[in-house]
């Protein structure tokens, strides 16, 4: 499953967006999915050689991390079930970390 530019573009914007609505910094983005911060930094730009289950990964973890917050996270736009349904046939997702908020 690859994306064109326009769906590249609209994927990074909505990764973008749910990690501001996160409020998380990238350090406990990055520490809590095993990350370095420019590892993180190339999967929320898309950048580079990513693997898409690391991008679908990131997804599902700021997705939860918004709700955790009470807030409504951004929809994905491609990243949405029907495609991971479809991404399932070719690449093995894995479950998201939950970020330990604390009080």
């Amino acid at each position: 499953m690859s994306l064109d530019a326009a769906e590249t573009a609209r994927t990074r914007r909505e990764l973008r967006a749910n990690f501001e609505l996160s409020g998380l910094t990238t350090a406990e983005v990055a520490a809590d999915l095993v990350l370095d911060p420019g590892a993180l930094e190339r999967l929320l730009d898309l950048s580079g050689r990513t693997d898409p289950a690391d991008v679908w990964c990131l997804r599902d973890y700021l997705e939860q991390a918004v709700l955790d917050q009470g807030r409504t996270p951004v929809p994905f736009s491609v990243l949405d079930e029907p495609g991971r349904m479809r991404a399932r046939t070719w690449f093995l997702l894995r479950p998201a970390p939950h970020h330990r908020f604390t009080s």
